[in-house]
């Protein structure tokens, strides 16, 4: 059985997540990758959704990333997320609410709105709901 790795996550504000995983899964840039102990390092940036993680004990653990860049070495990943949230931190009506004001940002008069802004508040939002329903 391999070694398990060292896995961090943290943003400007804290620590999030400081463990030993069995593995740990991630949405790169290029597409969701997954990391092992031993695994070659690299470097990749991040965009928002779920971190996922088995923990020491075989538990099935997922922490929310709004972005951010990733490092992965032999027997640690490191994570820099812009923020980040357990999936058991995520208030689901909170995150409901910034869909539904996203949506209406979205609907409404365009030219009164950053799109973009909007756009990727409510991918947040649909990934934290996602999040929580997944649980």
């Amino acid at each position: 059985m391999a070694d398990n790795i060292r896995l961090e996550i943290v943003t400007p504000e804290k620590r999030v997540i400081s463990e030993d995983a069995q593995i740990v899964m991630a949405p790169g840039s290029e597409g969701e990758f997954g990391v092992l102990d031993g695994h070659t390092p690299f470097l990749t940036s991040l965009k928002v959704g779920m971190a996922r993680f088995k923990d020491a004990a075989g538990n099935e653990c997922g922490v929310f990333i709004n972005g951010g860049f990733a490092e992965a070495l032999g027997d640690k990943v490191t994570i820099l997320a812009e923020s980040a949230e357990r999936r058991r931190d995520i208030d689901v009506n909170r995150a409901k609410a910034a869909m539904e004001r996203a949506e209406s940002r979205l609907s409404g008069n365009r030219s009164e709105i950053d799109e973009i802004r909007a756009k990727a508040a409510l991918a947040r939002a649909i990934h934290r709901i996602n999040a929580v329903a997944s649980r």
